[in-house]
């Protein structure tokens, strides 16, 4: 029933964002600043640089909107980590001596930032959890539904296999960061489509969602399997899934298999066009940007922020129960509805997708 009303919200979601301008978090006002006006500091910590996600959309959206919400006088501090827990702890650190007024966390390792997101709360500066889940005493979570992903991914592994996939067919698992607890859920909504359908030969959770630790691992399983005996690839992301193509043609794969992805990179987005890559989750990042800013904004300026009737949902982290949190609705992107998300959306022109290596292709599926 949860995923039907994140379906059904998805087609709502920007109106309804636009016109109650009220999405976030409860908590006590005490914890705000009920007399801040627009001259708010929002501290915007990202995780790794590896994603270009993060700074080419993520961070861009986030600044912009702030702005929007507090007629320019509001401003954005960003720093990223680059991958690495003890630098992004320094970054909190800093956020907080600097007095910023509400910190935006997508943590590098969730369990470790704990420390600093109490913290924050102890110097009265709320955390809005951003993308991925962080322990400790956050204020609120919006993210993307992280099991669905999985399921989308793990659907279209099985789609992409046809009518005749049975329990024959050896998939590879390459699995996102051990530390990153979105990771874990998009493992098990893959699983939740793939186990008894397919099996699993190999599995692998990558550090760091490294690129050149998914082609080690990938080589590693072509090794194991044998080239010509994997039918697909499950890669948690776009990033790994450039790794993955790597090890299996440079393993003299001439007919790639069905490769998975997420994020909807450039590069990701022209391996599909391509034929490399069968498909990547697009998660439609204005819509996790937006309401991530106007949570921040509106926690600030002391209004009582509540979920009402556009996809309220709590979530539970190891150290905290019922968290306040919205979850965007995700889709499979494919060759078939790239001209509809990525570009309708405004991510990508015809023209950044389109260069002369992929012209040709392009014009074969009428992306011109």
């Amino acid at each position: 029933m949860r995923r039907i009303a994140i379906s059904v919200a998805a087609s709502t979601m920007t109106l309804s964002l636009a016109a109650c301008g009220a999405l976030g978090v409860s908590g006590d006002s005490a914890d705000a600043s009920p007399t801040k006006g627009n001259d708010v500091t929002v501290g915007v910590l990202m995780p790794e640089k590896t994603n270009t996600r993060y700074a080419e959309f993520d961070y861009p959206i986030i600044k912009a909107k702030v702005a929007a919400l507090t007629k320019k006088q509001g401003r954005t501090v960003y720093a990223n980590a680059g991958a690495d827990a003890d630098t992004q702890a320094g970054q909190l650190q800093q956020m907080v001596d600097d007095k910023v007024d509400v910190i935006l966390l997508d943590a590098v390792d969730a369990h470790l930032i704990a420390d600093g997101v109490q913290k924050a709360k102890d110097a009265g500066i709320p955390v809005i959890a951003y993308d991925r889940l962080a322990e400790g005493p956050i204020d609120a979570y919006v993210s993307f539904d992280n099991e669905l992903v999985g399921e989308v991914q793990g659907r279209s592994v099985i789609e992409a296999l046809g009518t005749q996939a049975d329990t024959s067919d050896k998939v590879v698992m390459m699995n996102g960061s051990p530390t990153d607890p979105n990771a874990k859920q998009f493992k098990t909504g893959a699983l939740s489509e793939l186990e008894g359908k397919v099996t699993i030969s190999d599995s692998f959770d990558t550090d760091k969602w490294s690129p050149e630790a998914a082609q080690s691992n990938m080589t590693e399983a072509i090794d194991k399997i044998g080239k010509d005996n994997i039918a697909a690839v499950y890669s948690a992301n776009d990033a790994m899934a450039g790794g993955i193509i790597k090890a299996l043609e440079a393993a003299g794969v001439s007919k790639l298999p069905p490769i998975t992805g997420q994020d909807a990179e450039l590069a990701a987005v022209q391996r599909i066009v391509g034929g490399q890559q069968y498909m990547s989750v697009y998660k439609p990042y204005p819509g996790e940007a937006e309401a991530a800013a106007e949570m921040a904004v509106a926690k600030v300026q002391g209004k009582d922020i509540q979920f009402d009737a556009l996809a309220r949902d709590s979530v539970d982290s190891p150290t905290n129960k019922a968290i306040p949190a919205q979850l965007v609705p995700v889709v499979a992107l494919t060759k078939d509805n790239i001209k509809s998300t990525v570009v309708a959306d405004g991510i990508y022109k015809v023209s950044d997708i389109c260069t002369s290596k992929y012209k040709s292709a392009c014009a074969a599926i009428g992306l011109n």
